[in-house]
């Protein structure tokens, strides 16, 4: 019988469940077990703000998520953030971001991924840097694969690993929270500090620096809106998907950080973390269950952050086929395979500025440069609601953001001090976070150019 053809246009078959398997499981990944370490080095160790720190950034990127559900809500359309920026602004913005996530957020947070998901066998198997290089490399292609056999593959291997990477996260906080019987210090005062005698300013400086750290493990909650044309009822699905899956991350990341401080003393977390042994889950493993507990622990580990590189390699390419279809990027990515409707050439590309990030940066440097420029963009793209609403006062709008604009403004407030104090305290970083934007914006001007003067404005709304 003969397999059935596409005819160019994208499969629905994404429900509820697996809208929610692509939110937790491209946001549930190596983050919450390495950047713990971080949050607690910016906190000057102090459990209590660090433990605070994760409340925050969760409900920050509840609320980004919130208006990021309204947007999808409206506009189920492939290329998600791209088409609201074009829509909401102007042209160049939404190319600029489709750009940056080409050139370094999306295609790095691949390549941080997968070198992320070997990470945590250096020590266990004594891998030099090169060897974790070149794993990342084959996890990356062996994914890129799977997800050219088509959406529903990648789907399914998403459902498969979200149930997988919850279990050691559980397994960790089960047993922290009863086994544990460290008295974990939660309190909140600035003394001992850097920020000690500084009153509020020097309290929100140190605070939000420690937040930023959290917020890339946050993220992810963002690219479900890139798929809402593969949805059953993006409608209704789209929304609930988001917010089941924020609400139950913060949960689940605030409970995993606290059971590792009822588990390990404080002088060796802080001795660990020293040490540049920063994965603190690993050790609470080892030490409640023994080997067996933290081969169990690791292998649940790396299933979860795989299964977040599967998720990026299925969604982000979506992006560009949306900016090729309009002329902005090569023709090749606005092609679908006739049989998969799947971007190939969008694909393939997408998985080779991964691999070009993964030869030539570290973990770490990686980490710090895709956090200022996914944070602006989240900003700028929740503000979209607003613009949305006047602009587009007819579309209908299934879902609406709780408590209405009050909620987006305080959203954006919240995101702007947040990069304002990191820009303080880490201008480098953000400064060449935001080198890729500028060259977009040359881009850009470039394929206008070539189109005639045409504008990329995504698909319109009639």
């Amino acid at each position: 019988m003969e397999e059935k053809k596409h005819n160019g246009q994208f499969k629905k078959v994404i429900g509820l469940f697996g809208g929610i398997s692509l939110v937790a499981g491209m946001t549930i990944g190596s983050g919450v077990y390495y950047l713990g370490s971080y949050v607690l080095e910016r906190t000057e160790f102090s459990f209590g703000l660090a433990l605070l720190c994760w409340v925050i950034g969760g409900v920050v990127s509840m609320l980004g998520g919130l208006c990021f559900a309204e947007l999808g809500a409206s506009r189920p359309v492939a290329g998600g953030m791209t088409i609201y920026l074009s829509e909401a602004y102007h042209p160049a913005l939404g190319f600029v971001n489709g750009f940056s996530c080409f050139i370094l957020t999306c295609s790095g947070s691949i390549a941080s991924l997968a070198m992320a998901a070997v990470e945590g066998f250096r020590g266990t198997l004594g891998l030099n840097d090169i060897t974790v290089k070149i794993v990342a490399i084959i996890i990356i292609l062996i994914f890129t694969a799977v997800n050219l056999r088509g959406a529903k593959m990648g789907v399914a291997f998403q459902n498969f690993t979200m149930v997988a990477r919850v279990i050691p996260l559980v397994l960790i906080i089960i047993l922290g929270l009863f086994l544990g019987d460290n008295s974990v210090d939660m309190s909140l005062s600035m003394d001992g500090t850097s920020a000690e005698g500084q009153g509020i300013t020097g309290a929100i400086s140190l605070i939000g620096f420690a937040t930023f750290a959290s917020l890339w493990a946050y993220e992810g909650w963002t690219n479900l809106n890139t798929v809402g044309e593969e949805m059953k009822n993006p409608k209704r699905d789209l929304p609930l998907a988001i917010i089941i899956s924020l609400g139950f991350i913060t949960l689940i990341y605030t409970l995993f950080q606290f059971a590792i401080y009822k588990v390990l003393p404080s002088d060796q977390i802080v001795s660990m973390i020293g040490e540049g042994d920063i994965y603190l889950g690993n050790a609470v493993a080892q030490k409640l269950m023994g080997g067996f507990g933290h081969t169990l622990i690791l292998a649940g580990m790396t299933i979860g952050i795989l299964g977040t590189v599967n998720g990026d390699v299925l969604v982000f390419p979506r992006t560009y086929y949306a900016m090729a279809k309009e002329g902005f990027f090569p023709k090749k990515f606005a092609e679908l395979d006739e049989k998969t409707g799947v971007p190939v050439a969008a694909t393939l590309a997408s998985s080779a500025v991964a691999i070009i990030l993964v030869i030539f940066n570290s973990l770490q440097s990686l980490t710090d440069l895709l956090i200022t420029l996914s944070a602006l963009l989240n900003v700028l793209c929740v503000g979209a609601v607003i613009i949305y609403r006047k602009k587009y006062p007819n579309l209908e709008r299934p879902y609406k953001v709780w408590g209405g604009i009050p909620t987006v403004v305080i959203t954006i407030i919240l995101f702007g001090i947040l990069l304002v104090n990191n820009f303080i305290e880490d201008p480098k970083a953000s400064l060449l976070g935001l080198v890729i934007p500028v060259i977009g914006l040359f881009v850009y001007a470039y394929f206008k150019k070539k189109n005639g003067g045409k504008d990329y404005r995504g698909e319109g709304i009639e």
